[in-house]
């Protein structure tokens, strides 16, 4: 129970390369390994035949499938860490992983329940852009509306990042996306095992004259739709059902404009795993039923997501511009079980939400000398976001006391649109051949539930004294909205004197996020093959946001403290030589808040005012995080591959402290084995098996306290899991 009560490719195909992480594409396209990652031709000194996208860079421009695109979008000072499409590949579940496993390889980056992530002590503040385009945010709780195997590459970019960047500036989520230029074919997988797993899933690309396209289709169903309560091996009331589908093309339309749309779509359905042994502590009766087997518990939840994405470049001599229109529809509906859900937590309740954005991105780059480039761009964005509940709950008098064991329902409703708009203008100055600033501002307003705005200042300073060093620093001024799609105004006297009144009514709104934001770091090769990197960040924070599970419905609410910081450090290494490939990632940070200023009636009066004087942990707080992984590729291109990922344990409460104590440490190890069957009627063919949790060890993500903490949740036992991929 969820509650709170208790080379070339063929068709571009999922598994057909078989390199070693973290390979460099040069400018001819051929897969090459290198020492480490890449460093691209704008930063000061960067040698050519480094060019491309890779793991460790601090400074990094990506490449869009066309060169325009990559002169807009900088990354100049900020921390980059990319996984290309072969460093993917060459991990435990390859291309059929959930993109979330896949970025837990970064650093610096913890995992969470309903598969959540924190980038740098954020509770989410998390920005997705495909090929450049920002995608607005969704109200995903559960599923990832995006699959790994749609990425060409995937960069999380870090730090103090360049005025492009906005609104959600805890990690850029960069996914370049396969377009088909890699050749025609196609592609189907078949990969299933343990806890009823199976995903069948196929690709398609290729292009035609001057038109590219690719397209790719996942289904997904097993026992393991959210993580366990319990920590068994089999988890009660726990299968999913999920289906996510991409495509894209693109068109020149003469030499130098090009055309390109979009699509994607995920629906997903989830249903709530149950605690077994649990019983009502609220003394409350309904229809007669004073007891119940939280084991029979019937909760379930329901995810939908669209998105598209038109976007036109032109290249017109030493001016580049992309401009893009984009959509997003996005929808939760969950469902309760009428009895259990009244009974445990004196609520059950039926709740939508819908939100749909739609606006318009440009940004252009303006090569003004070989000193100077320029860029500027803006952001506009309208959302309309609605919710619908009804809600079941139980008579109380005033002092308590049930007045009748029948259920009263209860429906509140409403709906509110919004906007958000940005600009930009920054300049990238090389003022030595080794050293570049990278300056500017943006300026953001939002208009929503809540009315701010700011003028933004950002700088970065990147110095290259060679080919194997580079150091950076810099300093951003961040502004973050709240996530509109999960605010709601929910009316509180309509539940005075039932089994759902909060005890505290105090419900001030949401506020934006206002920040300074600190960052420096280096990364060195030290020998032919290994490059290691370090990098450190504090941020100061007012009104920092957070998010919490509060109620019975599994959806994140966020609120503000009033006062906040992170800090931390991250170190980075990798390693390629000849067949083998290794990787390291450690960080060690903290997040505090101090007083809870919005949202009140979601706390408990003891939290709020223990909270009001005193900084805590956040509850997502991760003291030390960490990852890795090694491949080996045998001469007959037989690859056996493991990863692992390592916490110190998130937040729980204590007594008297929320969110003071630490949960235990724990580790997972998964192992890869994967063999090309490219002979005979085999030709084409690829076959892999996959273990997760090698070792089946059993820990806990949450113990079901802190603040915002809805229900206990373990990671994943061992599960086995083999596939078929057969290329045409």
């Amino acid at each position: 129970m969820q509650s709170p009560a208790p080379g070339s490719r063929r068709g571009a195909s999922a598994l057909a390369a078989l390199a070693v992480p973290f390979l460099i594409v040069n400018s001819a396209g051929a897969q090459q390994a290198q020492p480490g990652p890449a460093r691209p031709s704008e930063t000061p000194g960067a040698p050519p035949e480094m060019e491309g996208s890779m793991s460790l860079d601090l400074d990094i421009v990506g490449k869009a499938p066309d060169g325009a695109a990559g002169r807009i979008d900088p990354g100049v000072g900020a921390s980059t860490y990319t996984l290309s499409l072969p460093a993917v590949e060459n991990r435990p579940q390859g291309e059929n992983a959930p993109l979330n496993q896949v970025l837990l390889q970064a650093p610096g980056v913890a995992q969470d329940s309903f598969g959540q992530l924190h980038v740098r002590g954020e509770h989410a503040n998390l920005q997705y852009r495909l090929n450049g385009v920002e995608l607005p945010e969704g109200i995903n709780v559960f599923g990832q509306a995006l699959e790994t195997r749609l990425a060409q590459s995937i960069s999380l970019i870090t730090g103090a990042l360049p005025a492009q960047y906005g609104l959600r500036t805890g990690g850029i989520i960069d996914i370049r996306t396969k377009t088909g230029a890699l050749g025609d074919g196609a592609s189907v997988s078949l990969y299933g095992g343990t806890q009823g797993w199976l995903q069948p899933s196929f690709e398609w690309g290729g292009h035609d004259g001057q038109v590219e396209y690719f397209v790719t289709g996942n289904f997904l169903h097993n026992d393991i739709g959210i993580e366990n309560p319990a920590g068994s091996y089999h988890a009660i009331h726990d299968q999913t059902n999920q289906f996510r589908g991409f495509g894209y093309v693109s068109g020149a339309l003469d030499p130098t404009t090009r055309l390109s749309a979009i699509v994607g779509t995920s629906r997903s359905q989830f249903q709530i795993p149950n605690n077994p042994g649990q019983s009502p502590g609220l003394g409350l009766v309904a229809n007669g039923i004073a007891s119940f087997d939280s084991s029979d518990l019937n909760e379930n939840q329901r995810e939908i997501t669209h998105y598209g994405v038109v976007a036109l470049q032109k290249s017109i001599d030493a001016l580049d511009v992309q401009v893009s229109t984009f959509s997003r529809y996005s929808s939760l509906y969950f469902t309760p079980d009428p009895i259990g859900d009244l009974l445990f937590n004196g609520v059950a309740q039926n709740a939508y939400r819908r939100s749909v954005a739609t606006g318009t991105q440009g940004d252009a780059s303006y090569r003004l000398d070989d000193v100077h480039t320029l860029r500027a761009g803006y952001l506009v964005q309208g959302e309309r976001s609605a919710f619908s509940t009804s809600t079941s709950v139980l008579p109380l008098a005033g002092d308590g006391t049930q007045l009748s064991d029948q259920p009263l329902s209860i429906a509140d409703s409403g709906g509110k649109t919004g906007w958000l708009y940005g600009l930009y203008l920054q300049d990238a100055w090389k003022i030595v051949p080794t050293v570049t600033i990278n300056f500017g501002a943006r300026f953001d307003l939002v208009d929503q539930y809540t009315h701010e705005q700011q003028l933004s200042p950002r700088v970065n300073v990147v110095w290259q004294p060679n080919d194997q060093t580079t150091v950076h620093a810099g300093y951003a001024r961040y502004f973050t909205p709240p996530p509109f799609e999960l605010v709601s105004a929910p009316t509180l006297a309509l539940f005075a004197n039932t089994s759902a009144a909060p005890t505290v009514t105090a419900d001030s709104p949401v506020k934006a996020e206002r920040d300074h934001y600190f960052d420096i770091g280096a990364t060195q090769i030290l020998l032919p093959g290994l490059k290691i990197g370090l990098d450190g960040y504090y941020k100061i924070a007012k009104n920092l946001i957070d998010e919490g599970q509060f109620g019975a419905p599994v959806i994140l609410t966020p609120f503000n403290y009033a006062r906040g910081f992170a800090e931390g450090l991250e170190l980075t290494a990798s390693y390629e030589i000849e067949n083998w490939s290794l990787y390291a990632n450690f960080a060690v940070g903290k997040a505090m808040g101090e007083d809870i200023v919005s949202g009140q009636f979601n706390f408990a009066p003891d939290e709020l005012a223990y909270i009001a004087g005193h900084f805590i942990h956040l509850d997502h707080d991760q003291t030390y995080t960490g990852s890795g992984g090694v491949a080996y590729t045998f001469p007959t291109k037989t690859r056996v591959s493991a990863s692992v990922i390592f916490g110190s344990g998130l937040r729980a409460s204590t007594a008297d402290v929320p969110n003071g104590a630490s949960l235990p440490d724990y580790q997972q190890v998964n192992l890869s084995l994967l063999q090309p069957l490219d002979f005979g009627v085999w030709t084409g063919m690829e076959a892999r098996l996959d273990i997760l949790n090698l070792l089946d060890l059993k820990y806990l993500i949450r113990n079901g306290t802190g603040v915002g903490v809805g229900a206990p949740q373990f990671g994943p036992r061992r599960t086995i899991l083999a596939g078929l991929t057969q290329r045409f």
